[in-house]
């Protein structure tokens, strides 16, 4: 039995994608070709490892025992590339950065340039998540470095810096009657519809969380997955909205919105670097903490 890595990495792909022609398109490979080594792959292993219609494909049941087995494998020997690659004199590789949205939109891009002109040989894999993934993901060791907003309480295990404050800001139309206040408390803002965020990210959780301390009730006109589709909707009318400042300068910086200060305590949002506690770590993901948590980077 002859199993290619590459072939695995395929197959791994068109599972996750549910398609052989999505797989495919993400991996620049031909449809055909990607068709091929999949083919290949079930005639070494001896079975079946998809079910293929005009809809897509599914996992058989050897499909999903060789799922599991292949994605261990496949990070076993990305650890071992990585692993070597330490060895030499140079900060070079591939570190794995999970972060939320905040952070990709309002500090992530000059950071990462500029962490870049200084180690023009490490390759950063950004994955963009909501604060519980990028925690979970560096517990669970796929994801080398985390930045997102700080827990009650960080997990055993995982070392925690500074990153960013990106206090709460409120988002409205020039003419809502909230628009000539200097600062607003969120007692202010629940009395009028809200343009809510991400159903289950920390910022939906927070929110929810200090309208049961507060005994009031959110009125939500509509929620959105996106800071820029949020804003969209503020813009239009729909509601008002709570957004990080990174996400007010970003997306909401024309004249069709004001920018109020959330004015309550837990608004002061601070942004972490997170990474699981390991000695020693390769030399680029230590780069990247140092450079990501340094006041100049």
């Amino acid at each position: 039995m002859r199993i290619d890595p590459y072939s695995l990495e395929l197959f791994l792909a068109t599972a996750r994608e549910g398609s052989i022609a999505r797989a495919a398109k993400r991996e620049h490979i031909a449809p055909s070709a990607l068709s091929r080594r999949i083919a290949d792959l079930e005639l070494a292993i001896g079975l079946p490892l998809l079910v293929r219609s005009p809809s897509g494909v599914e996992l058989t049941e050897a499909g999903r025992h060789a799922f599991v087995r292949a994605t261990r494998l496949h990070d076993d020997l990305q650890s071992l590339a990585r692993d070597v690659q330490s060895l030499s004199g140079q900060v070079s590789g591939v570190v794995r950065l999970f972060a939320n949205a905040s952070a990709v939109v309002g500090f992530l891009p000059e950071r990462l340039m500029s962490f870049q002109a200084a180690y023009p040989l490490v390759e950063i894999a950004l994955d963009e998540r909501i604060s519980d993934d990028v925690l979970r993901a560096c517990l669970e060791d796929r994801a080398d470095v985390g930045v997102c907003a700080a827990p009650a309480s960080v997990p055993t295990g995982i070392e925690s810096r500074h990153f960013a404050d990106d206090p709460l800001m409120v988002v409205l139309p020039p003419g809502h009657e909230l628009a000539d206040a200097a600062k607003l408390s969120f007692s202010d803002v629940v009395r009028f519809p809200l343009v809510a965020l991400q159903a289950g990210g920390s910022l939906d959780l927070l929110l929810k969380e200090r309208a049961v301390a507060a005994h009031a009730s959110l009125r939500i006109s509509v929620t959105v997955n996106s800071f820029d589709a949020q804003c969209r909707m503020v813009e239009a009318g729909l509601g008002i909205g709570i957004v990080p400042t990174s996400a007010a300068s970003a997306f909401a910086g024309t004249r069709n919105f004001v920018r109020r200060p959330l004015d309550e305590p837990w608004g002061q949002r601070e942004l972490c670097v997170y990474a699981l506690r390991k000695s020693p770590r390769l030399k680029a993901v230590q780069a990247l903490i140092e450079h990501l948590s340094s006041p100049a980077g």
